[in-house]
């Protein structure tokens, strides 16, 4: 019996023993914090990405009401502001002729027989105005900006919606009434802000809308020198035009256009026909 008592007492002590030496041991706090840590870490990434996927959902969402389709072909007549003007297309001038354009930036009418690179061409100097109306003929947004009044971040963020895109143009337009002046062919709005939310809508309503533009198809690649050099574009004219500028009702109808070919026109009745070589007339 004692001996068994004994034995007892003897496994109550190692027991014990055990428990004090569990119970002395440190706890790996460096463990747990750096747990913790990452568990934080990984709530946070999986948060932010969260936050940044639904809020392009949303804007997304947001603009999808902008899509042409054959139930709502024009989406830019639910747009505040914008002003909408019907335009024959396919009417030319020479490089050296100038438009007695009705609006300042013109938004369609007659125009230069070269287009301009607009398929998202970010322009640093002012280009003439006849080549780029072309480019809405095209099916093109164009952005001009006050460079007076459109600097800095504001100028960066307007960069980035038009660089690399396809059928975006963007350039500075000296004398702009406001900030910011968006055109495709027969529609135009103008802003007080570079980051009005107006920016996109149009763009999303209008970019190769083919319910709007007349030349569906037709391509946004500058010829290249002798024809339009976008490296090297012809500059803008701040003058009024003269007395011998072409009226909006003139210009020469364009008989065909062929990208990175010199593109031909039809001479007005009672003119002899313009020389092929070298006439930037489609």
């Amino acid at each position: 019996m004692t001996s068994g008592k004994k034995t007892k007492a003897t496994r109550s002590s190692v027991a014990a023993a055990r428990s004090s030496v569990v119970a002395n041991k440190p706890k790996p706090w460096g463990t747990i914090v750096a747990v913790i840590a990452v568990l934080a870490l990984a709530g946070g990434v999986f948060g932010y990405a969260y936050s940044q996927i639904s809020a392009k959902n949303a804007r997304e969402a947001a603009l999808a009401k902008w899509v042409p389709s054959d139930s709502n072909k024009d989406p830019s007549s639910q747009i505040s502001g914008v002003v909408k003007k019907d335009y024959p297309a396919g009417k030319h001038v020479q490089p050296t002729q100038r438009v007695a354009y009705d609006q300042s930036p013109p938004f369609g009418g007659p125009h230069d027989g070269f287009w301009p690179g607009c398929n998202g061409v970010v322009y640093p100097k002012a280009v003439r105005t006849e080549n780029m109306v072309h480019g809405l003929e095209h099916g093109a947004v164009w952005v001009a900006y006050n460079p007076d009044k459109v600097k800095g971040a504001d100028l960066d963020s307007l960069s980035k919606k038009v660089s690399g895109q396809p059928y975006m143009m963007m350039s500075p337009y000296p004398g702009l009434d406001k900030a910011v002046s968006l055109q495709s062919w027969g529609h135009q709005l103008k802003l007080d802000s570079a980051t009005d939310e107006r920016i996109d809508e149009f763009v999303k309503s209008l970019r190769q809308n083919q319910y709007t533009y007349p030349e569906i198809g037709a391509s946004c690649d500058a010829g290249g020198p002798g024809q339009f050099d976008q490296d090297n574009p012809p500059p803008f004219v701040a003058d009024k035009p003269g007395a011998d500028a072409v009226p909006m009702d003139g210009g020469t109808a364009a008989t065909s256009e062929q990208p990175g070919a010199a593109p031909q026109q039809q001479a007005p009745t009672g003119q002899p026909s313009a020389p092929a070589s070298g006439t930037p007339s489609g």
